[in-house]
């Protein structure tokens, strides 16, 4: 591929994103998108034959870019107590400046759920080492008897609802102000890894 088709490439992806973030997928159209690129629809169609493909291609470059930054530390040589704050820190910092994910996979997980299967199958994500670790810190109690997934899932809903439900939070708590819910947002990176870990920590 020339370097000239190459940005016109990423000039589609980019715009796609922004359409599709705005629009979400059942509401954007080609032609939309064809225009915030900069460039005519039969161009965007040699390209990508159909809106799904584009969104195909713009949700695996954000899952490939946000998954492995995601699990970084998990599997790091760190107390337990300490990987779930990183984690937590991390997760709300990423969906943070990513704030279009939670609904790319929601409307994944409804139109390909297999597919997205196969795309985090890819990435290679591994949970063994926490999973041990979980399990370990039960086992020395330290922690409540708990299954690791079940620990697992509910940090990260603890995390993303905040993010995925911002305008009605936004406007529920803080009378649409922006300013005010990104400073709760900021607090709830402690917040959560906290009460997770007193939630779990045996007195």
């Amino acid at each position: 591929m020339t370097e000239k088709n190459q940005n016109t490439e990423t000039r589609i992806l980019e715009a796609a994103k922004e359409i599709f973030i705005k629009k979400g997928m059942d509401g954007s159209r080609m032609q939309e998108i064809a225009d915030e690129a900069g460039i005519n629809k039969s161009l965007l169609h040699y390209y990508y034959r159909s809106k799904d493909k584009l969104f195909e291609a713009v949700f695996k470059i954000a899952i490939i870019t946000f998954a492995p930054k995601l699990f970084k530390n998990l599997n790091k040589d760190l107390s337990f107590f300490t990987k779930i704050e990183l984690f937590v820190e991390n997760y709300i910092s990423l969906i943070k400046k990513n704030p279009h994910i939670p609904g790319f996979i929601i409307h994944e997980l409804g139109r390909n759920p297999k597919g997205l299967v196969g795309m985090l199958q890819n990435l290679n994500i591994d949970l063994s080492g926490i999973k041990q670790q979980i399990s370990n810190e039960v086992e020395a109690g330290n922690i409540i008897p708990i299954k690791p997934e079940q620990l697992i899932v509910n940090i990260i809903a603890l995390c993303v609802f905040p993010i995925g439900a911002k305008p009605i939070i936004q406007y529920i708590f803080f009378e649409d102000n922006k300013k005010e819910y990104n400073k709760f947002i900021e607090v709830r990176k402690k917040e959560v890894s906290q009460f997770i870990i007193n939630a779990i920590r045996r007195k």
